[in-house]
């Protein structure tokens, strides 16, 4: 991460993210129960502990699924937004409800649908696997792909940009002052 990029992520409040390819690999299972999905333990884990440092998190998703709402609950999400149509609408409506103004923002988002909320964060990030119109309008692009550690590889990015990581890691080592 260049030092421009450094700079705006330390200034984030909040990450807002895109759900299918982003948190999951884009990919649906219907079964007899429902649809099914997939998320990555380390971007959960990566959440919680984005939380934990007082960044407040977001889920915005154009689609409405148990299995979302179950890990928005499991992982204590601020704010659920689901069955969205216009996400620059949604966007907007997600940072008074947050209170935090759209530059303090990190948004993730891998299709043309997250193009409205990305020019508006004041981080605009793509998952490795987002489309190129994506990929082109963010600020960073990840090295891992959505549902397999880009959610985590954000968050230390921005908990590392926030000066608070290495606290993180003393803590989990049990070397707490």
């Amino acid at each position: 991460m260049n030092s421009s990029l450094h700079e705006a992520a330390a200034r984030i409040e909040a990450l807002v993210l895109d759900v299918d390819g982003v948190l999951t690999d884009g990919g649906i299972i219907y079964g007899p129960g429902g649809e099914w999905k997939v998320f990555d333990v380390q971007d959960g884990h990566g959440l919680a502990m984005a939380k934990k440092t007082g960044l407040k998190v977001a889920f915005l998703t154009g689609r409405t699924s148990a299995a979302v709402q179950r890990r928005a609950e499991e992982l204590k999400v601020d704010v659920l937004l689901e069955g969205i149509v216009d996400k620059g609408i949604a966007f907007r409506e997600l940072s008074e409800r947050l209170g935090v103004e759209p530059g303090k923002i990190c948004y993730v988002g891998d299709d043309l649908v997250d193009l409205p909320p990305l020019k508006e964060a004041g981080l605009a990030v793509a998952v490795a696997n987002a489309v190129p119109e994506v990929k082109a309008a963010a600020d960073w692009v990840t090295g891992r792909g959505g549902g397999h550690g880009a959610v985590r590889e954000v968050v230390e990015a921005l908990l590392k940009a926030r000066g608070v990581w290495d606290d993180l890691i003393r803590g989990f080592a049990g070397e707490d002052e």
